[in-house]
């Protein structure tokens, strides 16, 4: 088994620079349900927006800036100018696989069939594709700005509500998450366990087998995402033969 390390998974991300309803040019507001995602900041400035039940904050986005949050943090990138950012997700990029509930108000996520339906993007790259992501933004933000007045009244519940919808929105799709953790971040420390287990007896073999791998660079349009335009690597691990 030779994934990327530990499993983990990356995409190339060009923040919107479009203006959401409160006039900040952001993503959609969104939290990860089973999976801690990190930003590393490649260009531009901007912030992320987070609300968890410690509160609201806002933390500076800048070239080589490195952050990370756990499940249950909402978060929202906005841009404060050509920000474009390296996104290394845990569980083999599950986050961009169905690990993520959008902050829509609570009456679209109580209805799972209202939820799919404005969760969803029609296909390609067009206008049309554009003008369905930034309505979906907006939507997200709404759901955002409420949620987050409630907390600055030290109001949890409105929060509390939201964890809950999210919860029961994924439940159905949790058993092939768990195929997905298995076969990617729990096999690689399985199999750093085999290594550490022979190299304290003192024995190198594990090393017979030494690789080097590459993965095929992103190709085709970028597609829109919740946080903006995106490239996912596919890391399917290509062999480097010598030469």
């Amino acid at each position: 088994m030779y994934s990327f390390p530990g499993g983990t998974g990356i995409t190339r991300l060009t923040v919107y620079d479009d203006a959401s309803p409160d006039g900040l040019a952001s993503g959609t507001p969104h939290v990860h349900t089973a999976s801690t995602e990190a930003y590393v900041v490649v260009a531009g400035r901007g912030v992320v927006q987070t609300l968890d039940r410690s509160g609201f904050r806002e933390t500076t986005m800048e070239a080589e800036t490195v952050l990370w949050f756990t499940p249950g943090t909402i978060h929202r990138i906005v841009n404060g100018g050509g920000l474009r950012v390296l996104c290394v997700m845990q569980n083999s990029g599950l986050p961009e696989a169905g690990d993520a509930v959008m902050a829509f108000p609570d009456e679209i996520l109580g209805d799972p069939e209202r939820y799919r339906a404005a969760a969803s993007l029609p296909p390609g790259t067009g206008d049309d594709t554009a003008a369905s992501a930034s309505a979906r933004r907006d939507l997200g933000v709404r759901g955002f700005l409420e949620l987050r007045a409630a907390a600055e009244r030290s109001d949890c519940v409105p929060l509390e509500r939201f964890y809950a919808r999210a919860a029961q929105l994924v439940q159905p799709r949790v058993a092939a998450w768990r195929d997905t953790w298995e076969q990617g971040a729990c096999a690689a420390a399985l199999q750093t366990g085999s290594v550490l287990k022979s190299l304290v007896a003192g024995d190198g073999r594990s090393m017979y087998d030494a690789a080097l791998f590459t993965a095929k660079p992103p190709a085709g349009p970028e597609r829109f995402g919740m946080c903006g335009r995106l490239h996912t690597y596919d890391l399917a691990p290509t062999s480097v033969t010598a030469r």
